[in-house]
């Protein structure tokens, strides 16, 4: 970590970025990196290419993420958040890898150690933790702000506190972030209590393609760029749809095949999906992902594939075989 301390003071102009469709650990982990360097007088961007989902707007400082990432050459060094490999964060990897210094800070156990820096650590229960340790050995004082982002990070990333990786540490920092201004109550009622017409129409679609493996133990649900248009609805709006496939009695697995939009395949026939996939814990999907090119955690993990939808679920069906 001290090595990516100094080049942090040495720093003058920082570009902050996360992976493409931003959870709440990304969000909170950019906005509690970018206010802890705005507290030590950097000039900071802080970008994601995709919109912030609306039950995220809540946060304090939300309005400093922008979907420009301004002028590229202007920058030193660049903070890739919570990915775990450089191309999650979209169409500009390429850009971002020719800035001088790329820090990589990161928490899943596939990361491919990208960048000049890495600070990495798969036990931590969220990126934000590692952001709350680097806020620490800074000795910035925390901020409501940042003690939002912080906790909204680590709440999302733990699914509120129920998902195997809470650790003690988890309870801690989020008990410390309370002391510091960020009400557990809004936070949780904002991410998990409130949703919009459009997108209860959207998950009516959605349940509809749910389907099960003969031996039940995977779920697969699909969503489509109509399915989007017709509702009215963002892909910000899908956050969390996984989970209801997930906790179909008996399931293992569930995967949610998105067709990206404007997704780019050799062939015409084909679509580009981005696979989300969730365990119970008990089956290792950050193994899946890899095997197809992607990565995540044991519970959560995800790839993209130019496919036609039918051959996707071939292979995912197959899958099903392994999973006991």
């Amino acid at each position: 970590m001290e090595q990516i301390l100094n080049q942090l003071k040495k720093s003058k102009r920082l570009l902050l970025t996360s992976h493409i469709h931003p959870d709440g650990d990304a969000i909170g982990s950019l906005l509690a990196m970018g206010l802890t360097l705005e507290a030590m007088k950097k000039d900071v961007m802080l970008f994601n290419e995709s919109p912030t989902p609306a039950v995220y707007q809540f946060l304090p400082s939300i309005h400093r993420i922008k979907n420009e990432p301004g002028d590229m050459g202007a920058y030193d060094t660049a903070i890739v958040l919570d990915c775990s490999d450089l191309q999650r964060i979209g169409d500009m990897a390429v850009a971002v890898s020719n800035i001088p210094t790329v820090i990589n800070i990161d928490h899943h156990i596939t990361n491919t150690r990208f960048g000049n820096y890495q600070l990495i650590d798969a036990k931590a229960s969220a990126t934000a933790e590692i952001i709350y340790r680097i806020i620490k050995a800074l000795d910035i004082p925390i901020t409501m702000a940042m003690a939002y982002a912080v906790y909204t990070g680590i709440m999302a990333d733990t699914g509120s506190f129920r998902f195997s990786n809470t650790t003690p540490d988890a309870f801690r920092i989020c008990h410390e972030m309370v002391g510091y201004g960020a009400d557990a109550h809004k936070v949780a009622h904002h991410v998990y209590e409130t949703i919009s017409l459009n997108r209860i129409k959207l998950l009516n679609m959605v349940f509809d393609t749910i389907e099960l493996t003969e031996n039940g133990k995977l779920s697969i649900m699909t969503l489509t760029q109509n399915m989007l248009q017709v509702t009215g609805t963002e892909i910000a709006d899908v956050n969390g749809l996984i989970n209801y496939a997930k906790r179909i009695e008996n399931v293992k697995v569930a995967a949610l095949l998105y067709e990206r939009k404007n997704g780019r395949c050799r062939s015409n026939r084909e679509s580009q999906f981005h696979v989300s996939l969730r365990s119970d814990g008990a089956i290792d999907v950050s193994l899946i992902a890899s095997s197809f090119g992607g990565g995540g955690h044991i519970s959560a993990a995800g790839f993209d594939i130019c496919s036609t939808l039918p051959e996707l679920k071939k292979q995912l069906y197959a899958l099903s075989n392994r999973i006991r």
